[in-house]
């Protein structure tokens, strides 16, 4: 169905005479406009229509967002995750949640061990109150190894009902990784002294498709934080006045 303007009404494609003015907008189309809040014109809906439309689908600069770190051990994830957050402190005005994978440990899943089953666990609490941070249109950065494929899935669909996950894969190498061990982590594993650790004898599965790859061997801290907060101006997240 497509609208003439000459006489006010709708009709049926192939039904219109060659020549004649027709306007016409896609689904695709108009959830595009709902997203970025651009006009969605009478001919299409009626204003009340449209007004429900945009409640229910606000654009994405009034939609929560969650950042969702992983990565092994001294990858970077936790300090490019806070220098993150001083940023958006200063550029946005929504209430930022820090969601740390060892805080979580402590204060959320302090009773789980560290098996396979118990690890997917922690995943899905923090995909959980993550979602919870979104709802209301805040933001979560969270920032724990994640090792798994399935409870990384599974932490973006629940976010992903109420706003925009942005996965960061933080891809330092191992041995970089071993190199810094900053906990003494890497060194007890190897000794034999801590059992199923992420990358020595557990494994850790990388995203195929993560939103944004950050290797912090190479890739300072401020340009790391650069690549995010762009993402996020450019899929209309934040907007950023420029002076």
């Amino acid at each position: 169905m497509v609208y003439v303007p000459g006489d006010q009404s709708y009709h049926p494609e192939n039904k219109v005479p060659k020549g004649v003015k027709v306007y016409k907008l896609s689904g695709t189309e108009v959830r595009r406009r709902l997203q970025t809040g651009e006009e969605i014109p009478e001919w299409f809906s009626f204003p009340e229509v449209v007004e429900i439309l945009r409640w229910a689908h606000p654009p994405r600069s009034r939609q929560g967002f969650c950042v969702f770190f992983t990565g092994l051990s001294g990858s970077g994830k936790t300090t490019v995750a806070n220098a993150l957050i001083e940023r958006l402190m200063e550029v946005d005005r929504r209430a930022i949640c820090l969601l740390d994978g060892d805080h979580v440990r402590q204060l959320l899943s302090s009773e789980l061990t560290f098996s396979k089953e118990h690890r997917d666990l922690n995943i899905k609490r923090i995909g959980y109150v993550a979602s919870e941070v979104v709802k209301p249109g805040g933001a979560a950065v969270a920032a724990p190894i994640a090792p798994y494929k399935e409870s990384r899935r599974f932490a973006r669909s629940l976010v992903e009902k109420s706003g925009g996950f942005i996965e960061v894969y933080v891809s330092t190498s191992l041995d970089e990784c071993k190199r810094r061990d900053r906990k003494g982590l890497y060194k007890k594993a190897e000794l034999g002294l801590l059992k199923g650790m992420t990358g020595v004898d557990d494994p850790y599965e990388p995203p195929e498709k993560a939103e944004i790859v950050i290797d912090t061997e190479k890739t300072g801290v401020l340009t790391a934080v650069d690549t995010i907060v762009r993402y996020l101006e450019t899929e209309g997240y934040i907007r950023i006045e420029k002076s």
